[in-house]
């Protein structure tokens, strides 16, 4: 594996398992305190810049929304380097406007999961015992890198909507109608099965990260289109994923300039524990993401 710092990721979600565009790959195979991630991580350039990529469910999506490892696939890209990870995702429409094949740039996120890891800092069998950390998520998406995203998809030509709430739910079952009808009257746009805790962990890890959802249906709300099918999401995603990969692209070219993540600091003020009163090998095993917080402690 090559030592270089990757400063960009993008995880890719269903329909897009590889970037067509990313030259002089390696794939790269990681191991975390968390376990594996979902899939060895595809290094290559792109508009010049090194840009790690991670097919979220595993190439050929063999991986369960509710089954995904989130932890290790966003401390993998902490290990990398990575400072800036966009997020590829298929969502459902909660709203007329928001038609199948647009493109949203959620800044929003509703959580309505109930059988994940919600946190690197939750759990003493990956050795983080003690380790009390309240993470600000107010605003859960870089307001930076989402508008990055929001220009890179108008330059791949895209219908593109700024901005929305996106609900996470558990699945891997689409919603019933009341469900439906009740998300939308709680004021959701859009749905999904993995946005949550992707962008809660990436804040925890004090990367930049949005996500650009691409809308494959009308969920089961609407009274005039079909209950969402597999069938309907996969042809949809067809469209979508040349669309996807070009306004990847195209976010990675205005990201060469960028400098440090606003979210560098993230962790500033969250971690509520006795500094002094945690283990040295625990701090030791989890430098990556504390370290620099106790380094006076």
């Amino acid at each position: 594996m090559r030592q270089e710092r990757v400063r960009f990721g993008v995880i890719g979600g269903s329909g897009v398992y590889q970037i067509d565009a990313l030259e002089d790959i390696e794939e790269v195979v990681l191991e975390t305190p968390f376990g594996p991630p979902s899939d060895a991580y595809l290094v290559g350039t792109l508009h010049g810049q090194r840009v790690a990529f991670l097919a979220r469910h595993g190439r050929g999506h063999l991986i369960s929304p509710t089954r995904l490892n989130q932890r290790a696939n966003i401390y993998g890209f902490k290990l990398l380097g990575v400072e800036y990870l966009i997020g590829v995702s298929a969502c459902g429409s909660l709203q007329e406007a928001y038609e199948p094949g647009h493109i949203v740039i959620p800044d929003q996120l509703f959580d309505r999961t109930n059988a994940r890891a919600l946190s690197f800092f939750d759990d003493p069998a990956a050795g983080t015992e003690g380790i009390v950390v309240h993470v600000s998520v107010a605003d859960p998406f870089c307001e930076a890198l989402r508008q990055v995203c929001l220009q890179a998809v108008e330059q791949a030509g895209a219908p593109v909507h700024d901005g929305g709430n996106f609900v996470t739910i558990e699945g891997p079952r689409f919603s019933t109608k009341a469900e439906s009808r009740v998300f939308r009257g709680w004021g959701m746009d859009i749905i999904g099965m993995t946005t949550t805790p992707e962008a809660q962990l990436a804040r925890e890890a004090e990367m930049s990260y949005a996500v650009m959802a691409h809308i494959t249906d009308y969920d089961v709300w609407h009274a005039s289109e079909d209950a969402v099918t597999v069938e309907m999401v996969v042809e949809t995603l067809k469209h979508n994923a040349s669309v996807a990969k070009d306004a990847v692209a195209n976010a990675i070219a205005l990201l060469a300039d960028a400098g440090p993540s606003p979210q560098a600091n993230a962790l500033e003020g969250a971690i509520m524990c006795d500094k002094s009163r945690i283990d040295r090998r625990t701090v030791e095993r989890f430098d990556l993401l504390i370290g620099k917080y106790f380094s006076q402690a």
